[in-house]
């Protein structure tokens, strides 16, 4: 922080918090994530599933919004949506590709995105780069995906609509993973400048350390 700039205790504050509202929602959706696993496979019931997972795509966007407007957001906050996120997606379209209800290309193409996103996370924190915080385009491909894919499920299910859901499936899995893809090419720029920073932070540290 430039010295110069006053600092807010409040906004500090906030962001050292842990019991919020979006942390509890971010919570909640890493819990049910096994109970719609279990919808899939343990209860074979196909609406069931696509409607949690849904849900949970949906709440996505609640708790950002509520994180916002009642200035709730947090340096927790800013690891475990994103966490989720990942998780929802990556057990939601390997679970969905397994049932068979998804184009394959499709499954294979998401996952392999996030699977790349992933590992450069680790390797970035390994060679001390900052954080990097989800991009819009990011959100919004993820927020397509997360509708897409219960609906390719909702398609393949007994409920009365399931045609309708399978049109609703490419509709919005069609620009979504289009985004989804464009946004993973948006962190490489990102990546290298949250390196440069975050191991100048290091050295400004090490420098800090040093002195007698």
């Amino acid at each position: 922080m430039d010295p110069a700039t006053p600092s807010n205790p409040r906004t500090e504050a906030a962001g050292h918090r842990v019991l919020t509202v979006p942390n509890g929602i971010s919570l909640a959706r890493l819990a049910a994530i096994p109970v719609f696993v279990y919808l899939l496979f343990g209860r074979e019931n196909r609406a069931g599933a696509a409607e949690l997972l849904a849900v949970l795509g949906a709440t996505d966007w609640v708790d950002g919004w509520i994180a916002r407007r009642f200035d709730q957001v947090s340096e927790l906050g800013k690891i475990l949506d994103p966490v989720a996120d990942r998780l929802m997606l990556l057990v939601g379209v390997l679970s969905i590709a397994i049932d068979g209800s998804v184009p394959l290309w499709i499954a294979v193409l998401t996952l392999v995105r996030e699977g790349l996103v992933s590992i450069a996370a680790l390797v970035l924190a390994a060679l001390g780069a900052r954080r990097i915080d989800v991009t819009w385009w990011g959100k919004a491909g993820t927020f397509l995906l997360m509708f897409a894919f219960p609906l390719f499920l909702a398609s393949h299910s007994t409920l009365f609509w399931a045609d309708l859901a399978g049109i609703l499936a490419w509709t919005f899995v069609i620009p979504g993973l289009a985004i989804h893809l464009y946004s993973a090419t948006g962190y490489v720029p990102a990546a290298l400048t949250a390196l440069r920073e975050g191991r100048a932070a290091r050295a400004v540290g090490r420098a800090t350390e040093g002195r007698p």
